[in-house]
């Protein structure tokens, strides 16, 4: 198999492409960097408690409260996001700030690597196309996994260029390494997703053939799959059970036609489990539409200007790495489709600074009237994104903002550490700093407590039953003492159950 336009190996760069993409002086992508990191803290960042997920991920790193029951499908690279702020704090502004500039870096670090492939105008356009679509402000400051994902797979395409264009220099083989073995860290599945067509290419595109770039995506894989494989074994009950365990809480993996899902969630909720709501207004969804039209038109000039595999590598990542969660899984995310949309970037980047390039060199009427258009849509694409980022933050402080009224009320109910807060509590049980019996057919586990360890937590430390109104009790805390919760923020009918004479 032949890739046309594939740079032959160990062929250094040009004059040009050197110009283009080694200047250390081009401060675009840098601004673009900063750009986005401000926009997260004056926007995304503040005023923000953790959420669900990130309740859970925080608490395996943080002092000050128990750690939270450990679901099969996530992966343990997450908390090492938050590790460094747990050492001192447990503020939520502290853990935003610190995710914010950290995803500034990252953001940076991923597609300066592409300066020396496309030139330093590309790389810092595609960092802010990606950097600048409302998910990727709503997770930069989060301790999510979809982002991180993200930033390896730019990077680890990168490093793979670099290495069969310039030959599998040392800090090439260990930046593929690195960027492949850090999202496999994060989310063990989308590792695999992204090693796949990284080593399909390596095999199959005659000039790239070289164990050394095989061999580094191979290590990065094994070395992030790593303490997934040793937890599988320690509390799964080995790989097989613990692929069996995911997909049972993710509702069964397999051919399942997802798109439409994706689309619904396009512009949120944030997450879509069952995804029952309408379609969003098309022009919230025009962008999501666009991107692949444009990725593709990105392809064919990448193409025509001798650069096919510059374009056709990050393509294939991205859609290698929306397989899953466009054909496997029947919920969406906006966030699952974030690794794509970075990747995608690359190429339609590529296609809008071909397009300033000739207007440049030949500033005809039409393509003047093209450029304007093109600016227009862009201003217009960028205020629906502001637009939608500013309806998911109100929405998600609404929800963090609920769990915080409902823990601190726990807390005036009389359910303070060393305490364990029952039912479908998480991250309420963390913002009172409890353990949390999760007692969902999502988060089903021999290590989540069941009523008898209930009981007999209650023995030694304060137990308490979290009720929603409406809703009874479990039958085994039925004969214990209701204690109505209030609070600015909470509705009528939530109580606390706790065993009498507590």
């Amino acid at each position: 198999m032949t890739l046309a336009g594939a740079p032959a190996r160990r062929r250094p760069l040009s004059p040009a492409w050197r110009r283009a993409g080694t200047t250390a002086r081009d401060p675009r992508l840098a601004l673009v960097c900063l750009t986005y990191t401000v926009l997260q803290l004056l926007l995304a960042a503040p005023g923000r408690s953790l959420a669900w997920d990130e309740s859970i991920y925080f608490s395996q790193v943080d002092p000050r409260a128990p750690a939270a029951f450990f679901s099969a499908p996530r992966s343990r690279g997450v908390t090492l996001l938050g590790a460094p702020v747990a050492l001192f704090t447990s503020d939520p502004l502290a853990i935003r700030v610190f995710l914010a500039v950290l995803s500034g870096l990252a953001l940076f670090g991923a597609f300066a690597v592409w300066r020396r492939l496309v030139g330093g105008g590309t790389a810092a356009l595609a960092a802010l196309l990606f950097g600048t679509l409302w998910v990727s402000l709503e997770y930069g400051a989060q301790m999510m996994p979809n982002l991180w994902v993200a930033f390896g797979a730019v990077a680890a395409a990168g490093f793979l260029l670099l290495a069969v264009r310039e030959g599998p220099r040392g800090r090439y083989l260990l930046g593929l390494a690195l960027s492949v073995g850090w999202p496999t860290l994060v989310r063990a599945p989308d590792g695999v997703w992204l090693a796949l067509p990284l080593l399909a290419a390596v095999v199959l595109v005659p000039s790239w053939r070289s164990v050394r770039p095989a061999a580094a995506i191979a290590a990065g894989l094994a070395a992030g799959l790593a303490e997934w494989v040793a937890e599988a074994y320690a509390r799964f009950g080995g790989i097989g059970q613990r692929l069996y365990d995911s997909s049972v809480i993710e509702g069964g993996m397999g051919l399942s036609w997802n798109v439409g899902n994706a689309l619904r969630s396009a512009d949120g909720p944030l997450l879509c489990r069952p995804c029952d709501v309408g379609y969003p207004p098309a022009l919230d969804t025009a962008w999501w539409l666009a991107l692949p039209v444009l990725a593709v038109a990105g392809l064919v000039v990448a193409h025509r200007t001798g650069r096919t595999a510059s374009a056709v590598l990050p393509v294939v990542c991205a859609v290698a790495l929306s397989v899953p969660y466009l054909f496997l899984i029947p919920y969406a995310a906006p966030r699952f489709l974030l690794p794509a949309y970075a990747l995608l970037a690359l190429p339609v980047a590529g296609l809008l600074t071909r397009g300033v390039r000739a207007v440049r060199l030949r500033p005809t009427g039409w393509r003047l009237a093209a450029a304007a258009l093109a600016c227009a849509l862009l201003v217009g694409h960028w205020a629906v994104q502001l637009r939608l980022l500013d309806r998911q933050i109100v929405s998600a402080r609404g929800t963090v903002d609920h769990y915080q009224a409902l823990a601190e009320a726990v807390g005036r109910a009389g359910v303070r550490p060393p305490c364990l807060l029952a039912g479908w509590t998480q991250p309420i049980a963390y913002d009172a700093r409890c353990a949390s019996s999760v007692t969902s057919y999502l988060d089903t586990d021999a290590s989540v407590p069941s009523p008898a360890d209930v009981l007999r937590a209650a023995r030694h430390e304060t137990v308490a039953v979290l009720v929603d109104p409406g809703s009874p009790p479990p039958a085994y805390a039925r004969g214990w003492q209701r204690r109505p919760l209030s609070g600015k923020g909470l509705g009528a009918g939530w109580a606390v159950y706790v065993p009498r004479g507590r």
